[in-house]
């Protein structure tokens, strides 16, 4: 995990000065004005602080469970308490609560009870996004994508179509792309954006080699689902980049895969591998993307963290931001 990023805030007052010695004093004084020391305010504090509260929430809900928890339910608490720690690093030690400890409190309703919280932790994180500063919005999308594979395990439905990737970025201004150069920090947005859709690009083309090899049975039908989902995410990247006067790349002729695929185990592993390496394009994304789109890449990297646990890969502590995964090349055709 990285450490979040330090973002200073400099607050300039005014003092009104009275008319006498005092004014004198000040306009005969020369030299430069003294150095301000001290620690200065971190803005993404509160953020940080609200964050922790909502995993306070919910690691109360673990310890409130009416038995003594199983091996799944306490090593989910563990993760959540790891996330915690992370939301808390850099707050001074009186700012922050201390962590709660596994109690026998007033009983609750058991997975499906832990399965709501999870998701209403998911939610509280991403409703932060456009508050905090770049690293914190990736790690809080991460912990976001932690909480909702933490319901799926604990057997909660997949969350609803309204939620899904591949809406359009209404907020979004349109233009036509190239009527100018694309500069400055708008450069960087475009390059990275770009980086996302070479990606669903690749994820479009590997997800037709999926389908070939599987069996017409529900893993087809998964797939079926996965390549619509990528073909409509890949779609509102172009419909961004074009926004903001570039011209979206176009797909490769064809894409070079990681492995051989002549199996339907190799089908599903291929999925797999592809949603991995997308949650690293979608937290990289994260950070550099415009606070109004924050919440649409995160979904993003929510929506291919769920697929890949569903395709069987092993789920990543920090979703996106755990280790970088191979890369698929494009090839010339």
């Amino acid at each position: 995990m990285q450490p979040p990023s330090r973002r200073t805030l400099l607050s300039l007052g005014l003092l009104a000065l009275t008319a006498g010695p005092l004014t004198a004093c000040t306009a005969d004084r020369t030299g430069p004005a003294p150095e301000v020391t001290g620690p200065r305010p971190d803005p993404d504090a509160p953020v940080r602080l609200r964050a922790v509260a909502a995993s306070d929430a919910l690691l109360a809900g673990y310890d409130a469970l009416p038995t003594p928890p199983d091996a799944r339910a306490a090593g989910l608490r563990a993760e959540n308490a790891r996330y915690r720690a992370a939301l808390a690093e850099g707050l001074p030690a009186t700012a922050v609560p201390s962590p709660p400890v596994t109690a026998t409190p007033t009983p609750t309703p058991a997975a499906d009870g832990l399965a709501v919280l999870e998701r209403r932790t998911a939610e509280a994180h991403l409703a932060d996004l456009d508050a905090a500063g770049p690293s914190l919005a990736r790690l809080l999308a991460s912990v976001a994508a932690a909480h909702a594979l933490h319901a799926a395990v604990l057997g909660a439905p997949a969350p609803p179509v309204t939620e899904q990737t591949g809406a359009s970025p209404s907020a979004a201004p349109t233009a036509t792309a190239g009527t100018a150069p694309v500069i400055g920090a708008t450069a960087v947005v475009v390059a990275v954006l770009q980086n996302a859709l070479g990606a669903e690009h690749a994820a479009v083309y590997g997800y037709g080699v999926v389908g070939a090899r599987l069996p017409d049975d529900p893993q087809r039908t998964d797939a079926r689902t996965a390549h619509a989902a990528h073909q409509a995410q890949r779609d509102t990247w172009q419909r961004l980049i074009t926004s903001l006067g570039a011209a979206p790349t176009p797909a490769a002729g064809g894409y070079q895969l990681p492995f051989p695929v002549a199996s339907a185990a190799d089908a599903t592993r291929l999925a797999a591998h592809l949603e991995t390496r997308l949650t690293g394009v979608y937290a990289d994304l994260v950070t550099v993307v415009p606070t109004p789109h924050r919440r649409t890449a995160a979904l993003a990297l929510r929506d291919c963290a769920l697929r890949a646990h569903r395709w069987g890969a092993p789920d990543q502590p920090f979703p996106g931001i755990s280790g970088p995964a191979p890369t698929a090349t494009a090839t010339a055709g």
